[in-house]
């Protein structure tokens, strides 16, 4: 088991990393008789390089952290084709074999900047707290995954990484619980809610995601709050969180600078999973809860219970 003080030295490396790609997110407010034409352009044209900017932080197309280089040592580095013939770059992780969570893949998605090297010390930890196996995807567009980022072509990677664990023979029979942060939770809420009737996903955990792009924007960008309507990448988390029937966990960073609380609130709200759990992390912002006391017990009790529930039925 990795020693807690190196772990946790790992993530704050990470949230120092996170936090300074997540400054794009904060433009200037622009006052100018040229405001409307230049936000409404900003808004529609250049959405994309807004919502995903990928190359952030600096050479993050190239340098992609290894697990080997965290000292995993059980681990695979995967390139895995879509249906739309992009190859996306994967890291399956193996938790303690053996153990009583070792038949559960905890599926990942990271926020919208970086790559999923950058993310290897939350699977370290996660791995640590709860003893699962952990099945990180990087998204067409970042890292060394080919393509360029949208909204229809993440969700084809969603569902590309879930058809992978549910062909591999390995993971075939495995409690699958989808992860997501930021977009990622966007990501997962899409992917569950149409993929939750085949019975292998039996978790969602949500960690500081937004309602939809369209209404975050007025928070990160107050004066094209009334051009929101322009925003083409939708992300509607809010019409579809209703529809998932299985046990959610929210992880809501209470000074979360980006997607303000209140939309983590009110997804939870929104929830009509049989279990839901609210977990408040009083001193997190927008990239640093994953440092918050309690936040990984949090994942690792839900964890636990999820699947107690699942050997009763």
């Amino acid at each position: 088991m990795p020693d807690p003080s190196s772990s946790n030295s790992l993530l704050e490396q990470t949230v120092s990393l996170m936090s300074s790609a997540a400054s794009y997110m904060r433009l200037p407010a622009i006052a100018s008789t040229g405001v409307a034409a230049l936000l409404t352009a900003l808004l529609y044209f250049k959405q994309k390089a807004l919502i995903y900017p990928s190359h952030i932080p600096a050479n993050a197309r190239t340098d992609v952290p290894r697990p080997s280089q965290f000292n995993f040592r059980d681990y695979e580095e995967l390139i895995i084709p879509t249906n739309d013939g992009e190859k996306l770059s994967a890291f399956y992780i193996r938790g303690p074999r053996g153990g009583p969570n070792s038949k559960v893949t905890v599926l990942m998605f990271h926020g919208n900047a970086g790559n999923i090297g950058h993310r290897l010390p939350i699977a370290r930890m996660l791995i640590a707290a709860s003893g699962c196996n952990v099945f990180m995807l990087e998204y067409r567009g970042y890292g060394i995954s080919t393509g360029q980022p949208d909204e229809s072509g993440l969700n084809i990677d969603a569902q590309t990484a879930l058809d992978y664990l549910r062909d591999r023979a390995e993971t075939r029979d495995h409690k699958i619980v989808v992860y997501g942060q930021s977009l990622g939770g966007a990501v997962g809420i899409r992917l569950v809610a149409k993929n939750q009737g085949g019975g292998d996903i039996s978790g969602l955990i949500l960690e500081n995601t937004f309602l939809s792009m369209r209404k975050l924007i007025p928070s990160i960008m107050p004066p094209a709050k009334y051009l929101a309507y322009l925003c083409h990448q939708v992300w509607p988390s809010d019409s579809l969180i209703p529809s998932i029937k299985v046990p959610t966990l929210f992880l809501s960073g209470l000074q979360d600078e980006i997607v303000p609380p209140i939309h983590m609130k009110r997804l939870y709200e929104l929830s009509k999973a049989p279990i839901k759990v609210w977990k408040p992390l009083p001193g997190g912002d927008h990239n640093s809860s994953v440092i918050e006391e309690g936040y990984f017990e949090a994942i690792a009790d839900f964890v636990n219970k999820i699947v107690a529930e699942k050997e009763k039925e």
